[in-house]
């Protein structure tokens, strides 16, 4: 049975690059436009989903605040983050891991990193 990530960005092109990389691997990917959407989409699925990569800025819901709500859930307290941004500060590395973050890679990024960080996570 293929492991579900799901995979949570505003932008279609970055969404479509770590999908790509991610079913090239023999990953189930489910994808979401934006935190409100992510939180639906996991809500509404029968399967677990095993890792959440996402985005840091984005519309009606943004990674922080969906971040925040997986931890306070009892089904996902433990399920591996990854947060993919743009965002290089110090101090948006340090609240992203503070709010429950697993890892924080920042964009542009070689695919060959994130899926090292996904397999590291999922072991």
């Amino acid at each position: 049975m293929a492991r579900t990530i799901l995979v949570v960005d505003d932008s279609p092109t970055v969404v479509k690059f770590v999908s790509f990389s991610l079913k090239n691997k023999g990953y189930q990917v489910v994808t979401a436009s934006d935190g409100m959407e992510a939180i639906e989409k996991i809500s509404s699925m029968k399967e677990d989903i095993e890792l959440v990569i996402t985005d840091l800025n984005m519309p009606n819901l943004d990674g922080y605040s969906l971040i925040s709500t997986l931890r306070q859930s009892e089904n996902h307290r433990q399920t591996p983050i990854i947060i993919l941004t743009s965002e290089e500060g110090t101090d948006d590395r340090q609240r992203g891991m503070e709010v429950g973050a697993s890892s924080y890679l920042v964009k542009p990024f070689k695919s060959s990193v994130l899926l090292e960080e996904v397999s590291k996570l999922l072991q």
